[in-house]
């Protein structure tokens, strides 16, 4: 499977979506809080990054959006004292709401510790974004919105790539908007 077969079969009404949901949470001033694990994770930094350091402070897109894999310490206490499977769960708990969105990234839709995270916005009521590969895993049933990659399994860089991407289209439509 190739890179450009793959970016060719993106939805663009998925991704439409996505930005639709981005600018309600943007009006109403709700946060997106974004997860992943090793690579997924440094995506989800990345759209932090790109959303807060990039558009945010030029005025662009005000946004308030959490990557919860970037605090090693609060991680790795979860992680040690209560179990790995609940890192963001349990830093959902007491802040999310129902107009927030939960942002998940998972080539394989099935790690506990997004799955967890996932079931506890479904009890709140919040949006769940789902990025996933392979088959999908169980993220893809559970998510509101499904930005789905299909690859046979263990295809994580091409995964990987296209989370990326799609980061990069909604952030290059925006800088273009100016």
């Amino acid at each position: 499977m190739k890179l450009n077969q793959l970016l060719n079969a993106v939805d663009e009404n998925i991704v439409a979506d996505i930005v639709d949901k981005f600018e309600q949470v943007a009006k109403t001033k709700n946060t997106i809080y974004i997860i992943g694990n090793g690579g997924s994770a440094a995506t989800a930094s990345h759209w932090t990054n790109d959303f807060s350091a990039g558009l945010k402070r030029r005025g662009i897109l005000s946004i308030d959006i959490k990557s919860l894999a970037d605090n090693v310490p609060v991680c790795t206490a979860i992680a040690n004292d209560i179990g790995y499977e609940n890192i963001f769960k349990l830093q959902l708990q007491d802040i999310l709401t129902k107009d927030d969105i939960v942002f998940a990234i998972s080539c394989s839709g099935t790690s506990p510790n997004i799955i967890n995270a996932v079931k506890y916005a479904r009890e709140v009521g919040a949006t769940i974004i789902g990025a996933t590969g392979f088959d999908g895993g169980e993220l893809m049933k559970l998510s509101d919105i499904k930005f789905h990659v299909q690859t046979p399994a263990g295809e994580y860089g091409l995964v990987e790539d296209v989370h990326m991407i799609l980061d990069h289209i909604i952030y290059s439509y925006y800088m273009q908007k100016v």
